[in-house]
């Protein structure tokens, strides 16, 4: 059976607390504001031709900056009501583009809204941080490519689930729930609730790290 696509929970889940909050509340992504993570998600699955500037640097970040400030003068409600509406036909809509980049686009922003407004994190259901977990696994060699000096090894705390993120001495573990990994990794290091462990050496490199896309 395929994997339920906890995107859609967490696109709702999110919408309704960008609802609650209004347009005017802080994020982690300081200093955007929720209007403009609104107007970032609405450009990211909508606009085709900004759209590769959200991961292209240069003038096509520019023009996608451009483009999401001008989405940011639009009516929040009608924001929200765009991404409440769902991914749009074609490549947003693909199961794997769901279950990996959208599952992980949505359960972060949603976090970054969350805890920048006070809420603690989540317990999840098993199924979603199975779900969480395969993604932690997915590509962790390229959210640490930027590690240096020391290996990493990520640990779902509470079991014995292991996955190699960098390989490297000395190597240091970062243990956590899947999703709080995945905050980790996307550069919310302050707001995840992980342990660091290992040599002195390898744990100051992962602290010294960018981390994120």
């Amino acid at each position: 059976m395929a994997d339920p696509l906890f995107d859609a929970v967490e696109r709702a889940q999110l919408c309704d607390l960008l609802d609650a909050l209004g347009p005017e509340a802080p994020t982690l992504l300081g200093p955007w504001t929720t209007r403009d993570l609104a107007a970032h998600l609405v450009l990211r699955e909508r606009d085709y031709l900004a759209g590769p500037g959200l991961v292209l640097p240069g003038t096509w970040a520019r023009f996608a900056e451009h483009r999401r400030r001008a989405l940011a003068r639009r009516d929040f409600d009608r924001l929200l009501a765009t991404i409440r509406s769902g991914p749009p036909p074609g490549f947003f809509r693909i199961g794997w583009v769901r279950r990996f980049p959208n599952l992980n686009e949505f359960f972060v922003h949603h976090e970054d809204v969350r805890r920048a407004n006070g809420r603690a994190p989540r317990t999840h259901a098993y199924a979603m941080d199975q779900a969480l977990w395969r993604n932690v696994g997915r590509a962790p060699w390229f959210l640490a490519r930027r590690l240096r000096g020391a290996g990493l090894e990520l640990r779902w705390a509470g079991t014995a689930e292991t996955v190699r993120a960098r390989r490297g001495e000395p190597t240091a573990r970062l243990t956590g729930p899947p999703g709080e990994l995945l905050l980790y990794l996307f550069g919310r290091r302050e707001a995840a609730h992980v342990e660091l462990s290992g040599p002195a050496a390898a744990v100051e490199a992962v602290r010294s790290a960018r981390w994120g896309m």
